[in-house]
């Protein structure tokens, strides 16, 4: 059965970045962001994550309470929090058990090759437990915009370095193409 709009969340129970018991029935009578992401510290799922970390005083001022999770372990989780310096909890669910409630552990497909994985989906949950909004086209640059409804109230995350092996990486000059 697939979750949409109405639907009452499933309930579920698994653990934090600490080891604290989390279960979604001890958000009710709050809207929660529950987003589920395939992997800690990797491009898309940084960007995201830093999205409503820039922008979680905007979300917890709409009343909102964010939860990410993946199937990474709580000790990935603990590194991606302190790397990142997010302010909101990251769930593990390593056995998928949540991921299968909610449908977004799902056969992918990269260069022909099928392997199963995360689908990048974010359940907006009202206070009453019932999902209020599913969104499965995730802008990882501006996630927050997404759900605050408006790209327009969202801080846009800061650019990250890049780093080579040889250290920093210098800007590449576009060089114009001479007419013959």
């Amino acid at each position: 059965m697939a979750l949409t709009v109405g639907s009452t969340a499933p309930d579920f129970k698994t653990t934090d970045q600490d080891g604290n018991a989390v279960k979604l029935s001890d958000f009710k009578g709050k809207k929660v962001v529950l987003y589920f992401y395939p992997k800690d510290q990797t491009p898309g799922c940084t960007a995201q994550a830093c999205s409503l970390r820039d922008n979680y005083k905007a979300l917890q001022k709409a009343g909102y309470e964010v939860l990410g999770i993946s199937s990474d372990d709580e000790k990935s989780h603990r590194k991606f929090i302190e790397k990142e310096k997010l302010p909101f909890r990251l769930l593990a669910d390593t056995d998928k058990s949540v991921h299968n409630l909610f449908g977004t552990w799902v056969e992918k497909s990269m260069y022909g090759r099928k392997y199963m994985g995360t689908a990048r989906v974010t359940f907006i949950i009202d206070e009453n437990g019932l999902i209020s909004e599913v969104i499965e086209k995730v802008d990882t640059q501006n996630h927050a915009g997404q759900i605050l409804g408006t790209h327009a109230k969202a801080a846009k995350p800061k650019p990250t370095k890049k780093v080579s092996k040889k250290g920093l990486r210098k800007p590449v000059k576009k060089v114009a193409k001479k007419k013959k």
